[in-house]
């Protein structure tokens, strides 16, 4: 992975954590991804008129991906209701680069030089860390598997996003379009379930949420692009550190209490990191 590709994932991932931080929203869940997801469709529509859709080659791609993310989010916000998200983000985010590392070797018969493979297996442990490096007691067997649930979508999309977008042959076009799809299926899912009345509960948190939304736009159309460029792999373990990212917002900016366990998960992680890039 070329410094300049490096460097934009890192930006990808303080994204990532950005918009968790930013989008301090009082409501449930699932309503904060649909309202998110919404946005960053409406936001990558003009997109999408500038650069055009992608070939048609890449569209079985582009509505497997929008599945499993619709499985992704339903799993996620399942997980939030058996824990706290400081516990199950890190679980379900530091699994699925090993997962993803694995069906990429298996399915596409990518391989990763020894040294970044190991700064992956670090980087992993050190996310793994964090979720239990909190005071928030011991997570219980049902959050797990939906955590692990959470990571095996994640898994999958990566994949299918960056074979999507190679075989698109333009990753800004497969971004576009996914993202504007993407957008529809969590919102109509919310109506169908609650109808138009819980629209209502967004007006106080629209501003918020489009932020949201940018920042989650740009935090996987950066990953998307990078996927074309560089081993999967290795992009979506660096996409991980946003959970480094995010424990230094939630001390400097949140003023929360840095708790030793954390501290020593983020060595970790800056290991794994160095071990990827020399790789």
């Amino acid at each position: 992975m070329s410094a300049p590709v490096f460097a934009a994932v890192l930006a990808a991932a303080c994204m990532h954590a950005g918009w968790n931080a930013l989008v301090k929203l009082r409501l449930e869940p699932i309503l904060t991804m649909a309202l998110i997801t919404a946005s960053a469709g409406v936001i990558a529509l003009p997109a999408l008129l500038v650069v055009g859709l992608p070939t048609l080659a890449s569209w079985p791609w582009l509505f497997g991906s929008i599945v499993l993310h619709l499985g992704y989010y339903l799993a996620l916000t399942e997980a939030y209701r058996q824990a706290d998200m400081g516990q199950v983000y890190p679980i379900a985010r530091g699994s699925a680069p090993l997962l993803t590392t694995l069906a990429a070797l298996v399915v596409l018969g990518e391989p990763v030089a020894p040294l970044a493979a190991a700064g992956i297996g670090i980087l992993c442990l050190g996310v793994g860390l964090m979720a239990f490096g909190s005071r928030n007691g011991r997570l219980r067997p049902r959050a797990l598997g939906w955590a692990g649930l959470t990571a095996l979508t994640i898994c999958g999309y990566t994949l299918v996003d960056g074979i999507g977008a190679r075989v698109a042959g333009d990753a800004h076009a497969y971004s576009a379009a996914l993202f504007v799809v993407d957008g529809i299926p969590l919102i109509a899912f919310v109506l169908w379930r609650r109808g138009v009345g819980v629209l209502r509960q967004f007006r106080s948190v629209a501003v918020p949420g489009l932020f949201g939304g940018l920042f989650s736009l740009g935090s996987y159309w950066i990953a998307i692009w990078a996927m074309t460029v560089a081993p999967i792999p290795l992009v979506a373990a660096l996409r991980e550190t946003s959970v480094l990212v995010a424990a230094l917002i939630s001390v400097t900016l949140l003023k929360e209490p840095l708790i030793a366990g954390r501290a020593v998960a983020a060595v970790v992680i800056l290991v794994g990191i160095a071990a990827m890039r020399l790789g």
